[in-house]
């Protein structure tokens, strides 16, 4: 135990570190303009529950209920999409032979390159043409066709790893190729389909430009639009505690996520890690 002090000292440290950020930006949403900059301390001189309320209620003629509404109607198809087509995408790529290959993973591997903005502007060209700008639909389809090289990476590591005897045998117990994929596979793969659907949402939740650009109403806008249209609608004397309020309340869904699957989010990235 004493051989271990100096490293629960150092780790102590260091997740304090890490942790500082959080707890400053909950500390300042109780603080006025000028105590948030007038000290790196985070601990507020008092504490009022009234401008939570007041960051509930948005200076918009919507609440953040109505937003997370809007923001999970977004995520929650997108992750389900996603997960979904990397899964068989992957599985096709780890265990199946076919024409070209190797040109197709080079593909992935070279969407997995290219920056997410530089395809935005052909995706707006394209959704304004078809008519369906200003809905969630540009938002959420294109996850049905693994536009994510990552996550097909990743589950392409884990199935990989998975003996390829196990399709052998569930095929002499009558298992085809779907069935082999949902009853075998996936359960062996549940880390990695848990970190890709915990990535899923953390980088959607997160997502400003895509939504900026894809809708116009602000009565569909996801949080993280509504987050810059109060500050903007509050002119140059914003209360700044107020928006950070908005803040806090904002990432209340991704911390618990990450936390309800932290286990679980570790070990896929881990083991993808060592597989790779």
């Amino acid at each position: 135990m004493k051989k271990k002090l100096p490293v629960y000292l150092l780790l102590t440290v260091l997740a304090v570190i890490m942790l500082y950020p959080l707890l400053w930006l909950i500390g300042a949403s109780f603080k006025t303009n000028r105590e948030i900059f007038s000290s790196v301390w985070f601990m507020p001189p008092r504490i009022e529950l009234s401008v939570y309320k007041n960051a509930w209620e948005t200076v918009t003629p919507y609440t953040m209920g109505h937003y997370f509404l809007n923001t999970f109607g977004i995520i929650l198809p997108k992750t389900i999409f996603a997960v979904t087509s990397s899964v068989l995408v992957a599985y096709g790529f780890a265990r199946f032979d076919f024409p070209l290959k190797r040109l197709f993973f080079a593909f992935l591997m070279g969407g997995m390159l290219m920056p997410s903005i530089v395809t935005l502007l052909p995706m707006y060209l394209l959704w304004s043409e078809v008519g369906l700008l200003d809905t969630y639909i540009p938002l959420t389809v294109p996850s049905l066709f693994a536009c994510e090289g990552m996550f097909v990476f990743i589950l392409i590591q884990f199935f990989k790893g998975i003996p390829k005897e196990f399709d052998e045998a569930a095929r002499i117990d009558g298992c085809g190729t779907f069935r082999t994929l949902i009853y075998v596979l996936v359960p062996c793969i549940k880390p990695a389909i848990i970190s890709v659907a915990v990535f899923s949402f953390l980088w959607t939740m997160n997502d400003f430009l895509t939504p900026l650009i894809m809708i116009r109403s602000v009565d569909r806008y996801p949080v993280s639009l509504a987050l810059r249209l109060s500050v903007d609608s509050t002119g140059q004397g914003y209360e700044q505690r107020k928006i950070i309020a908005m803040s806090v309340i904002g990432l209340i869904p991704s911390v618990a996520v990450f936390f309800a699957a932290q286990k679980k989010f570790v070990s896929g990235i881990t083991a993808g890690g060592l597989s790779g």
